[in-house]
């Protein structure tokens, strides 16, 4: 326990409680926990993080003790998205069937958009569904094709795509468009698509986005695009290789590391 988290709680709190409360022990490790994660670990997620140090507690005493401390994590809000004319429509082959057996097997991807008191940044994003790690991403201050684009190239870099990868997006322009359809035909790629007016087939992008904007975004007022790129790049870093998945208990990167062993 670092002396600076230490009294830090226990200057919070020296109103309210004595400092020989016995709940204070765990409290300080929470407040550790929290300050790693920025404050957006849930009950469960502490538990595990505490589980990883040879800290058992029950998730409920967990809950308890960070209410009773105000070390909650911030709550969810979701997002719902309209959907466009199309050109090009494709199957919605993923038909909410959001588990994958191997990496690069299923991807899903979407775009969200980022205030700032420039403008909307706008966010592309490809996430994987064997392990739900962001694999590429892309930022430009306007909605254009040439972001999801730039995205898919990047993803094809990083990782191997073979003529198995399903790739499912809703019916946005840029999907629908005469470059993505020859982008994805290039690379072998099969293309999937949600059904018009039904945001839950592409739900697990739009989860991402929703865990972003809360954990992260909505808890800061950005002052410029460079600045919520930074952010960006500092929360998918964190998303990817620090933040505990609650089904694995393992963060996104070491589940997949698992597989590749």
């Amino acid at each position: 326990m670092r002396p600076k988290v230490k009294y830090l709680v226990i200057y919070r709190h020296k109103d309210k409680y004595s400092i020989t409360d016995k709940d204070l022990p765990l409290a300080q490790l929470i407040e550790e926990c929290q300050q790693e994660c920025k404050s957006t670990y849930g009950y469960r997620r502490v538990s595990i993080w505490l589980d990883k140090k040879g800290i058992h507690h029950n998730p409920k005493t967990v809950l308890r003790v960070m209410q009773k401390y105000n070390l909650l994590s911030v709550v969810r809000r979701k997002r719902y998205q309209h959907y466009s004319s199309v050109l090009h429509k494709y199957p919605n082959l993923l038909n909410r069937d959001f588990h994958a057996d191997r990496p690069n097997q299923k991807w899903v991807t979407d775009i969200s958009y980022i205030p700032t008191k420039q403008g909307f940044l706008y966010l592309s994003v490809i996430r994987d569904l064997f392990d739900n790690s962001i694999i590429a991403y892309k930022t430009a201050t306007q909605q254009t094709i040439n972001l999801v684009l730039n995205t898919i190239k990047a993803a094809k870099r990083k990782e191997k795509v073979t003529g198995e990868l399903q790739l499912h997006s809703d019916q946005g322009f840029q999907y629908t468009s005469l470059a993505y359809f020859n982008l994805t035909q290039s690379y072998g790629i099969t293309q999937s698509m949600s059904r018009r007016g039904n945001p839950y087939d592409n739900a697990l992008a739009e989860n991402f986005f929703s865990i972003l904007k809360t954990e992260c975004i909505h808890r800061i007022k950005l002052q410029s695009f460079n600045e919520a790129r930074k952010v960006i790049d500092e929360y998918i870093y964190f998303y990817n290789n620090q933040r505990l998945q609650l089904k694995t208990k393992l963060t996104p990167i070491e589940y997949r590391r698992q597989y590749v062993a």
